[in-house]
């Protein structure tokens, strides 16, 4: 099984390999037990969330890691990924905006990766 951090490297160049926007990294496991990392991102459409969320559990199902849960997956305006320590947040821009996790979690760490995978 792979560790938290490779999951999260993995996730974010899924996401940037099928052109997410503002792909952000937070650290949370300090604030809360619900998971240790958010990673948010958002798509164009409605086609572009589910095609990146998609993409995410395919690739992650490749690695032997299995997501335990999906939400929003049938409007495609907010689709919540549960890996248990990680959880990923695609949206649509005006989603995003609306519901602003990152002002919600600003006491959050922002992780930049060095070398993305």
């Amino acid at each position: 099984m792979i560790e938290s951090r490779e999951k999260v490297a993995k996730i974010y160049s899924v996401l940037e390999n099928k052109k997410a926007l503002d792909i952000k990294i937070l650290y949370i496991g300090d604030l809360t037990i619900i998971a240790d990392y958010f990673i948010i991102a958002s798509g164009t459409s409605d086609t572009h969330v589910k095609a990146l969320t998609d993409e995410v559990e395919k690739k992650l199902w490749e690695e032997g890691v299995f997501v335990h849960h999906i939400e929003g997956y049938a409007s495609g305006k907010w689709i919540l990924m549960d890996y248990d320590d990680i959880v990923v947040h695609i949206f649509q821009e005006e989603e995003r905006h609306f519901y602003n996790l990152e002002r919600l979690w600003a006491d959050a760490k922002e992780i930049v990766l060095d070398n993305p995978i």
